[in-house]
């Protein structure tokens, strides 16, 4: 597989992994079932008109997973990146799914980018949203890879290593 290939997979995968956050959550339901249906049925298919890119399932599983593995520390770390009297409780749901996969990311997959990481996650917003949320979610994303990752960001380019996407 090529490496742009990749990145499309893994892109799909993350927009995939923020539905299945949301589906958890507003479903009450488990991630490990979310995770099968998810796979089964919704990735790389057509579900009522709508054509889901082919997603890297492990990586997409490694997402949702994560995210419901570390939500506690995930959440604390998100609240001490929002201002003021912002908690993830008060955020949108779909905003609070995004924040959470990307601060996943930043704390467990070292071998993905910081700039990547935040750039693609600022896509995702840009899938649901048009007004200020995109910019909103890369100002918590970059303060969270700082503090994180100190050292990696600088001026605007990332030092991290790897194939990224």
């Amino acid at each position: 597989m090529n490496e742009n290939s990749q990145s499309v997979r893994r892109s799909a995968a993350r927009l995939g992994a923020v539905q299945a956050l949301y589906q958890i959550e507003t479903a009450d339901a488990t991630p490990d079932t979310v995770i099968r249906e998810f796979i089964d049925i919704r990735l790389g298919s057509e579900i009522e008109g709508v054509e889901y890119a082919d997603a890297d399932p492990e990586f997409f599983t490694d997402i949702v997973r994560g995210v419901y593995g570390q939500l506690e520390d995930i959440d604390a770390k998100i609240n001490g990146a929002l201002s003021g009297s912002w908690v993830t409780a008060r955020l949108d749901r779909t905003l609070r799914q995004i924040l959470r996969a990307g601060a996943y990311e930043l704390m467990a997959r070292i071998d993905v980018p910081s700039r990547v990481i935040i750039n693609e996650y600022v896509d995702v917003t840009h899938s649901f949203y048009e007004n200020q949320e995109p910019g909103f979610a890369n100002g918590v994303l970059d303060k969270l890879s700082r503090e994180l990752r100190p050292g990696e960001l600088k001026d605007g380019t990332s030092k991290g290593k790897g194939k990224g996407k």
